[in-house]
């Protein structure tokens, strides 16, 4: 283990060196025992990075474009993802780097890694905290407009002071998250990741079931096919779509640990393509039933659309079960994303350090420091969600698409292709309008309230 720390602290004496631990031999290996990640596992931790919170927007964002549009965006917004992601593990091997930071350092200098790490950092800890807040009102329930919109425990139980939003969040991070953001490599969490891709497909079917059933009853029509434009204002409502398809893929944060951790790290691209596409199928099948079902009741937040009679026997029983896999779903993409945001905020504050993996002391400080901020932001500063709306809508379109434009362009080792160059150009310019869409419609909402 002194050979390996010395050896670290070589890598690490340059602020491009890379902020993750490097791959030895198997001899050499961090982690005895451990002979690299395999493929499915890689798919899965990616697939979660992916399927988070977003893919509840999703069937308001086709009820907004119609369901022709809608479909046609999320396979685009898959596609542009793609070749992002390819942009970056290619640049990340012409300038051997081994982090995203690494690599944007090696186009843009310490300045550009930094504002990445910045970045990576606010994204992902306002996606967690955004995380922790919905499991609580799925456990506990939440105001709205004065009414207080039971939880499925106080539906069972009652109310009690075990059973309010403090306490289950407490206990939610006591026994299940802590125990998962205590590893040290991505790759222990493929399990729980491969459960948490199951969660999603157990909406989707029980969304798609519903539909079906309604469907062969006649009680739903068919869903409308383009979207409805009467004025003005319905037009540019259009445009707030954007950010949310803009998003709904961002996992290039993740890219980096997962290929480390590959006995084969040719088997990346692969990785990406499968997972992009099982993420897709999920996205397309949420958003074509999920708008096949509640049509143009379709709330902003789908899950909320299952907090009433569905119309069929047996409602009751399905609203809680998509409530509760949904918010065990959350919880175990929770350590995933948190992954990311212990790595860059690692490299933020130690830039010159051994890797965090190497260093418990540094490693278990971190987590407990990162985890209790994100505890409390969940449970006591509720406008943090109008802090989150303006850093999501820049942070999470710089890390996804700017980034990795910006790399491409800059080409620093004239690697990059005219068709590199075009889809560059086409990511920031959707980035740029998703970031100056959603900060105007959440400046326009908050002056409204």
């Amino acid at each position: 283990m002194t050979i390996l720390a010395s050896a670290d602290r070589k890598c690490r004496r340059s602020p491009r060196a890379p902020l993750l631990p490097q791959k030895y031999d198997d001899a050499d290996s961090f982690e005895v025992g451990f002979s690299g990640a395999s493929f499915s596992g890689a798919v899965f931790n990616l697939s979660t990075t992916v399927v988070g919170a977003g893919i509840m927007a999703l069937p308001a964002t086709i009820k907004q474009l119609g369901m022709i549009p809608g479909l046609i965006m999320i396979l685009l917004g898959a596609l542009l993802t793609e070749s992002s992601i390819e942009m970056i593990l290619r640049f990340s091997r012409a300038s051997k780097s081994s982090s995203y930071s690494g690599v944007v350092g090696d186009a843009f200098g310490g300045v550009g890694r930094t504002v990445l790490q910045i970045c990576v950092v606010v994204n992902n800890m306002g996606m967690l905290i955004v995380y922790m807040i919905i499991i609580g009102d799925v456990l506990s329930g939440t105001w709205l407009d004065k009414v207080h919109h039971l939880g499925v425990v106080e539906e069972w139980f009652g109310q009690h002071w075990w059973s309010t939003r403090s306490f289950l969040l407490l206990l939610t991070t006591l026994l299940v998250l802590t125990p998962l953001i205590s590893f040290k490599r991505v790759d222990s969490l493929r399990y729980t990741s491969a459960l948490s891709v199951a969660l999603a497909v157990v909406f989707v079917a029980i969304t798609a079931g519903v539909a079906i059933v309604k469907l062969v009853e006649g009680s739903i029509g068919m869903p409308r096919l383009l979207p409805e434009i009467v004025d003005q204002a319905s037009f540019w409502k259009l445009f707030t779509t954007v950010p949310v398809l803009v998003t709904a893929y961002i996992c290039h944060h993740n890219i980096h640990p997962i290929e480390k951790e590959l006995h084969d790290q040719t088997q990346m691209k692969p990785i990406v393509r499968t997972s992009l596409m099982l993420c897709t199928s999920v996205y397309i099948a949420t958003s074509f039933f999920g708008f096949l079902l509640f049509g143009d009741r379709t709330l902003d937040d789908v899950l909320a659309n299952f907090d009433g009679d569905l119309g069929i026997p047996y409602s009751s029983l399905l609203n809680d079960v998509v409530r509760v896999s949904y918010a065990i779903h959350l919880m175990l993409v929770f350590p995933i994303v948190f992954f990311s945001l212990r790595l860059n905020l690692d490299g933020l504050l130690f830039p010159y350090a051994i890797p965090i993996a190497f260093d418990s002391r540094r490693f278990f400080s971190l987590t407990a420091a990162l985890m209790g901020f994100i505890f409390l932001g969940a449970n006591f500063v509720p406008s943090i969600w109008d802090a989150f709306q303006f850093t999501g809508a820049t942070a999470a379109v710089a890390v996804g698409f700017i980034f990795p434009a910006a790399i491409a362009l800059r080409d620093t080792h004239g690697i990059a292709t005219k068709n590199d160059r075009l889809v560059s150009c086409v990511m920031i310019l959707l980035a740029v309008s998703a970031s100056t869409v959603a900060i105007s419609s959440d400046i326009y909402s908050i002056f409204n309230r």
